[in-house]
């Protein structure tokens, strides 16, 4: 009950990593919100768990401002926010169109730090910021250029939110999840291909497995929590290894 009589809001809570977390919180105390594009997958979370869900475009600086006021308003403040929605996508350097690059930095990079300052007049002093990231930010993998450098660049502006918000004690670190068994890789592909692109991915791991979405929520909620009260600024690899060994 790390979170009892807390607030937790989760951007992009309505699947995967997200709701995984979301549920965590939860279940430890806290009054949880989740925001998210597809309007299905949030009324099963909110029919679920009595969750709040709120429809909000990660892309759309102005839907983020709208969710988080109301999420302050109906909740109360918010101590912790989770900045989890994001998009993916690969094509090669010389594929790599205009439109496809401002689609993914529109949600991984500019909407996540618009939303991330629109919550700042919500979050108590002494709260917590949780940003999802990527070992793709620091491995050279082909193909992966655009969302590369938009979670790059959202851990550069983790540092530095992390360095401004010192004097008001709010802290703001990063995980980084390697391969996670969620439904983001499945998304258009046959049953044959998510079995043929689950064992590469598994096999590129140390480890040899996918992660779970449970054991990055477990991580995001150490990182919430008073337990890493010394803990700001860091990105946590939650890997299998995939970037350590």
């Amino acid at each position: 009950m790390r979170f009892a009589g807390k607030t937790t809001a989760v951007l992009g809570g309505n699947s995967g990593i997200g709701l995984a977390a979301a549920k965590a919180f939860l279940d430890e105390g806290a009054r949880v919100a989740i925001t998210g594009r597809n309007a299905a997958t949030l009324a099963q979370a909110a029919a679920d768990t009595g969750i709040l869900a709120i429809r909000s475009d990660m892309a759309s600086a102005a839907d983020s401002k709208v969710a988080l006021t109301r999420i302050a308003a109906e909740l109360g403040g918010i101590d912790v926010l989770f900045v989890n929605a994001g998009v993916g996508g690969f094509a090669a350097v010389p594929e790599v169109t205009e439109e496809f690059w401002d689609g993914v930095h529109a949600v991984n990079l500019r909407g996540a730090f618009f939303a991330m300052q629109a919550a700042l007049p919500h979050l108590r002093d002494g709260g917590s910021i949780v940003i999802t990231g990527s070992i793709g930010a620091v491995l050279a993998l082909p193909g992966n250029v655009a969302y590369a450098a938009a979670k790059a660049g959202l851990r550069a502006v983790a540092r530095i939110l992390a360095a401004e918000l010192l004097p008001r004690r709010i802290r703001v670190n990063m995980v980084s999840p390697g391969p996670i068994e969620t439904e983001i890789f499945k998304r258009g592909a046959t049953p044959q291909q998510i079995e043929g692109l689950r064992a590469t991915m598994a096999n590129a791991v140390p480890m040899k497995r996918m992660g779970e979405a449970a054991e990055v929520a477990r991580a995001v909620l150490f990182l919430a929590s008073s337990e890493a009260s010394f803990i700001t600024g860091v990105d946590l690899y939650v890997d299998g290894g995939c970037v350590e060994l």
